[in-house]
């Protein structure tokens, strides 16, 4: 079963791509019980319409422009972080108390690793969309991952604020997940940011050591 890259010159249509059908198979599932089993029905609304939005982006954009099935991989990797996340909230996540317990961390560090997935997964895919659909320079389609992952970090920490502290105070604490931390917005945005240049710095060693050049 062929599993095409950014620089690959065909993509299997989705009828017989096996991998987009077991990327979606696995995120549903995730999904669906991360519905069943979320303890904060409400929270679970509010971190999942970015999800819907970002799936329906997905959906209307394929016909025009298919990803590669390592991009949809690195795609559903991190839509599974996120929604796992929106069913206990960020601070309550079991995998970050695991963690915490583990390491000695002072706080529940899960929200922490989805911001730095949020950069580190998703740079791939952005690279891929301006350089193979919207033809833009090699240069600037490297570049742009990275501010546009800074961009929206900044803008997400920006909706965080709105939605918790005007439209739906209620759910203020649970949704912003802040855990007493003066300065959680700005790690969160700078563990994006981080994340974003060491993928792209991977991607570029990993082309430059096996002479990787693109069409």
């Amino acid at each position: 079963m062929p599993f095409s890259l950014a620089i690959s010159n065909y993509r299997t249509p989705f009828q017989k791509n096996y991998w987009l059908w077991i990327f979606l198979t696995v995120f549903t599932s995730i999904w669906v019980n991360t519905l069943i089993g979320t303890n904060d029905l409400n929270n679970w609304f509010l971190e999942n319409t970015l999800t819907v939005i970002f799936m329906l982006f997905l959906v209307f954009s394929f016909r025009k422009y298919q990803f590669s099935d390592l991009s949809y991989l690195l795609i559903c990797v991190y839509l599974c972080l996120h929604v796992y996340g929106s069913k206990y909230t960020y601070a309550e996540n079991p995998f970050g108390y695991w963690l915490k317990d583990y390491f000695h961390f002072g706080r529940n560090h899960y929200d922490r690793i989805v911001h730095f997935s949020f950069g580190f997964l998703l740079a791939y895919p952005m690279r891929e969309l301006f350089l193979r659909w919207l033809k833009y320079p090699k240069t600037v389609s490297w570049i742009l991952p990275i501010e546009i992952t800074l961009s929206v970090s900044g803008l997400y920490e920006l909706i965080e604020w709105a939605v918790a502290d005007v439209f739906f105070k209620a759910q203020g604490d649970a949704y912003l997940g802040t855990q007493g931390d003066i300065w959680d917005a700005q790690k969160d945005i700078f563990m994006a940011f981080m994340g974003a240049i060491l993928s792209t710095t991977i991607v570029s060693l990993i082309k430059k050591l096996f002479r990787i050049h693109e069409q």
